[in-house]
């Protein structure tokens, strides 16, 4: 399964910008790619690297790591309350405040990477649990209305996209 196969109606055009970014990628190859990946180039950073910032204000990578975290954990949250047919319309959350209190700063990379790692592999064994049609339910999260495996490609197009960012602008 590939973005090609989401409908229009599987999400709102703020998630659709990130899960663009997934083109030509399936699902779950896609998951694992990313793990593996992503693993290679954080850890290819230099440590000078991980805590800087491009502007004040802006996130270091380690921040960007951990914001990469709790995102991916809340849209793993969201999927299940959606496959689960659960019809209760979940609340957005403000990124800036998770991150001003992740005390990335003050970690390791190393645990960082533990903890991505971690994470996505509870992804995986949720997403694989999952049949086609459960992949195709849907709720209401934040500004409207996303399916399951909508949420499944916003992962792996969300971190793209604050992977291209690292790229160009911290490195």
């Amino acid at each position: 399964m590939t973005i090609l196969d989401l409908k229009s109606d599987e999400c709102i055009p703020y998630f659709k910008g990130y899960i663009d970014l997934a083109v030509d990628v399936e699902l779950i190859p896609g998951l694992i790619s990313g793990l593996n990946t992503n693993l290679d180039f954080y850890k290819s950073i230099i440590d000078s690297k991980l805590d800087y910032r491009y502007a004040k204000g802006k996130w270091s990578i380690k921040e960007i790591i951990s914001h990469l975290i709790d995102t991916e954990r809340i849209f793993c949250y969201r999927a299940l309350r959606f496959a689960r047919q659960d019809k209760t319309a979940l609340l957005g959350f403000n990124e800036n405040d998770y991150v001003d209190v992740s005390n990335a700063s003050n970690r390791s990379l190393d645990s960082l990477l533990k903890e991505y790692e971690s994470v996505r592999q509870a992804t995986l064994t949720l997403f694989k649990s999952f049949d086609n049609q459960t992949l195709k339910s849907k709720g209401i999260a934040g500004a409207g209305e996303v399916s399951v495996r909508a949420l499944g490609f916003l992962i792996i197009g969300h971190e793209i996209h604050h992977n291209n960012v690292i790229k160009r602008l911290y490195l």
